[in-house]
């Protein structure tokens, strides 16, 4: 017989399920999955060698687990994701509000039924998608929130006094019995609802309303903490530290390719527009981007800056270049330099910035980041440039800023078709020989980007000068010293 098709304890007992513990259960499947070398916490990249053993060690030692690190570094999907190490059903006492075990009841109502039923007491099946419970912690939590409280609209309708058991109403933690329970950001719950859980973490048990009752509750608890917390707004208290099995480390992508992987990941499949193209570069930029907020000096490191950002800033950058395509009519199109102005509302709203860089506004800090965004990116693609010599050609690069220096024109409108902006590039003779230098042969269709990336980051350089046409129409390109007539 199925086991989801048992309706009685009877028919239980014969089926011959034996119940676990949720910490059992979690250590017992994740064991059987790495002997048959299945994967485990799918979709979490870039914690392979570090945060994942760690998982999976305070899993096997049936740890509570506190995963600290700062904003956007995957600890709510790491918990979420513990629900695949779960039973794909438990059975649970019919109506029972905290599942109770049938074999082990814990409720008063679990409790009468199978004094009164015995082998016929109604069983339930609980699927483990429902046994995943999730609290932000507010400075407004209560006890009765997550333990419970007397009712006494229950007490008066069911004509039961306060010191009846039934008059108990649950919160969420025992109606999170025998599943996985997180609470985000636990340090901004208040001192005084910390010292609440106590009991639970040591004890498994929990008190209401000074009713000398025990309630062991079967929880598997994850908290969150972001370590700006500890000092901002609030803190872990020591005790209820000293409870909580493991403190896992999170931490940002260690590379570009992590980051970019992530990225795709997260990225809304709607806006993955198959007729857009996001060259390789753009994406690395992108990136470039994230890692250069984390180290700037105009933003607070201690907030951290959310993968969100790159994902956010992603989703931008396509939408840009859908805009424009729909604007030309165009079937396709691929992501030019000029479409990275898009981003910058998701890098605006996604900073936290310090003195310093409030006084400068922040949407010329994001115009800082990509623009040592693109300097970095340029040094790797190509090579770092010293001061370059004038007058004369003494490298490929020179040679690049000499025909700007003959006062060619060269516009790059927004609204121009991609067959016209490309052509628009050709007029630039010397950038092929930059790239026949430093792109391999893969990279050829990139070439577009590439040129205009050359040109950014000759503008960062401070070799050339770029300036908005009228109307925002597009950008034109020219020597410095001209350049410096437009400023």
């Amino acid at each position: 017989m199925n086991h989801i098709e048992i309706k009685t304890l009877g028919e239980l007992k014969k089926s011959g399920y034996t119940s676990r513990s949720i910490k059992d259960e979690l250590r017992g499947n994740l064991i059987t999955k790495l002997k048959n070398k299945e994967a485990i916490f799918e979709g979490i990249i870039g914690y392979e060698d570090t945060v994942i053993p760690q998982i999976i060690t305070a899993i096997l030692s049936k740890h509570d687990i506190n995963l600290l690190g700062l904003r956007g570094q995957a600890k709510t999907r790491i918990a979420r994701s513990m629900v695949e190490l779960l039973d794909e059903y438990i059975p649970f006492i019919g109506g029972s509000e905290i599942n109770d075990d049938p074999f082990c009841p814990i409720s008063h109502h679990g409790k009468s039924i199978k004094d009164e039923k015995g082998e016929e007491t109604p069983i339930e099946w609980l699927h483990r998608n429902d046994r995943f419970y999730e609290k932000l912690a507010t400075p407004d939590v209560t006890v009765a929130d997550l333990i419970g409280d007397i009712d006494p609209i229950k007490a008066a309708t069911l004509k039961l006094s306060y010191a009846d058991e039934r008059v108990i109403h649950y919160g969420m933690i025992p109606r999170a019995n025998r599943c996985i329970f997180v609470i985000n950001e636990i340090p901004d719950l208040q001192a005084r609802i910390q010292v609440a859980l106590f009991n639970i973490l040591q004890e498994g048990d929990i008190q209401i309303r000074g009713f000398k009752m025990r309630l062991p509750l079967d929880v598997n608890f994850i908290f969150t903490a972001n370590p700006e917390d500890y000092t901002n707004r609030g803190s872990i208290v020591t005790p209820l530290k000293d409870r909580i099995g493991s403190q896992i480390l999170t931490h940002y992508p260690k590379s570009i390719d992590i980051a970019k992987r992530i990225t795709q990941q997260e990225v809304i499949s709607e806006v993955k527009n198959e007729n857009i193209t996001v060259p390789e570069t753009a994406k690395s930029l992108l990136e470039q981007i994230v890692f250069e907020a984390r180290e700037s000096p105009y933003i607070d490191a201690n907030s951290g800056v959310s993968a969100r950002m790159s994902i956010t800033m992603y989703e931008n950058l396509v939408s840009a270049a859908e805009l424009r395509m729909l604007k030309s009519g165009e079937s396709k199109t691929t992501i030019r330099m000029s479409d990275f102005e898009a981003i910058t509302p998701a890098i605006t709203g996604k900073v936290e910035l310090v003195y310093e860089g409030e006084q400068i506004g922040a949407e010329n800090v994001a115009s800082n980041l990509i623009g040592l965004a693109v300097k970095t990116t340029f040094n790797e693609l190509f090579r770092p440039l010293k001061k370059l010599k004038r007058p004369g050609v003494t490298d490929e690069f020179d040679a690049v800023v000499e025909w700007f220096m003959n006062d060619n024109d060269f516009e790059l409108t927004q609204d121009s078709t991609d067959e016209n902006y490309a052509k628009q590039f050709e007029k630039v003779e010397p950038m092929e020989a930059v790239l026949d230098k430093y792109i391999s042969n893969s990279d050829e269709k990139e070439s577009v980007f590439m040129k205009e990336l050359i040109l950014w980051g000759l503008v960062e350089y401070k070799q050339l000068a770029k300036k908005k046409m009228d109307n925002d129409k597009g950008m034109s390109f020219v020597d410095k010293i001209l350049g410096s007539l437009y400023e």
